[in-house]
């Protein structure tokens, strides 16, 4: 048997790095890891549960029965059943959560969690400011790992929650510490790995609002650029032009609400790059209100008057973090099979600050 590619492939290989700041952890397409594997001629037909079993040792038996059931394995491009017989030649794709080498012991912790829906599968929950997903380097614990580890402590044999591998504690994708929003945790290994291929495939219904700063000339648009770290600051990401560098990225922005200085946006995502929205937006002009990494925190457009100056100043005093809130999240149901879609309010200091600027440029109508 040969695996052509035993590389993770299609996805973004910037596995959550310890090395940057807490904060640099948006996206979500580094959760999952694909194999392409070509069966060899002189190979034997065998169950094909059985063969992944031997051939990705490192993977659990469960993971990869759950992986078939959940068609993240196809053979020749179709979804087949655990006791399909491999056959020489074939082409076997699977998807799996990605697992990683680390030993992160994962601490239960008391943290309030605001939960949106709950069930015996998932987990939906309204991730506030300044809560980090993951730990990181200058954050060991008090985070939303240790929360649903908390949370989950009574069902810990079930849930994937629990192992020394904090991307199978349930958490398939991430936001950044100081963007709120909705997030979806498997509670089991099963909805964990079906999960895992929606997302991979970009079937994942994801809608973001966001404050940025400028006017658009249009009413909707599609950003499609590759998206990488910025190679003199690690902290930061950017685009790419020649499309040789960086991973390819897909958002799609409408208009919401205009106030001449600064514009509510939807964004959709197609990708989970890190920072996908925050880069893309400020490639065309229209950087993020308030965002501190990427210069959104001083005033991009307007007057030079005193009165504007202090106006602006105060909102990113009420809103001193990027203007950008998970606001829809839709999915289907990895048991019941049916559409599932969650939709939050956006939380008071953003709120707030759109309201300001709503007031403020009727007054000057």
């Amino acid at each position: 048997m040969e695996e052509k590619n035993n590389n993770i492939e299609g996805v973004d290989q910037d596995a959550p790095d310890p090395t940057l700041e807490d904060d640099v952890n948006g996206g979500g397409d580094e959760f999952f890891e694909k194999h392409d594997i070509i069966v060899d001629p002189k190979q034997s037909m065998i169950r094909l549960d059985k063969f992944l079993i031997d051939r990705l040792s490192q993977r659990s038996r469960n993971r990869l029965q759950n992986a078939i059931r959940n068609g993240a394995v196809l053979v020749d491009e179709k979804e087949v059943k655990p006791n399909y017989r491999i056959k020489p030649g074939n082409k076997i794709s699977i998807v799996l959560p990605r697992s990683t080498e680390e030993n992160l012991e994962i601490l239960a912790q008391d943290i309030p969690l605001n939960i949106v829906f709950e069930d015996d599968e998932i987990l939906i929950i309204n991730k506030p400011l300044g809560l980090a997903v993951h730990p990181g380097v200058g954050i060991p614990n008090g985070t939303l790992v240790n929360a649903v580890a908390y949370h989950l402590r009574d069902t810990l044999e079930r849930s994937p929650v629990g192992t020394n591998d904090y991307t199978r504690a349930g958490i398939v994708h991430r936001i950044d510490k100081d963007t709120t929003g909705l997030m979806v945790v498997a509670k089991t290994d099963f909805t964990l790995t079906n999960l895992a291929r929606q997302f991979f495939y970009h079937t994942i219904e994801r809608r973001y609002w966001a404050l940025v700063w400028g006017d658009p000339e249009e009413d909707s648009g599609t950003i499609v650029s590759n998206i990488g770290r910025n190679p003199h600051d690690r902290r930061l990401f950017m685009v790419f032009d020649d499309g040789e560098d960086g991973k390819h990225a897909v958002t799609h922005w409408r208009v919401l609400e205009r106030f001449y200085y600064v514009t509510l946006v939807e964004c959709r995502l197609e990708t989970g790059r890190t920072h996908q929205i925050r880069v893309h937006m400020k490639s065309i002009g229209h950087t993020l209100f308030g965002d501190q990494r990427y210069g959104g925190n001083q005033i991009l457009k307007g007057t030079v008057y005193a009165k504007y100056r202090q106006f602006v100043e105060r909102n990113l005093a009420i809103l001193p973090r990027q203007a950008l809130h998970a606001k829809v999240l839709g999915f289907t149901h990895p048991r019941t099979g049916e559409h599932v879609r969650f939709e939050s309010e956006l939380p008071d200091d953003m709120q707030t600050v759109i309201d300001r600027w709503r007031d403020y440029v009727n007054t000057r109508k």
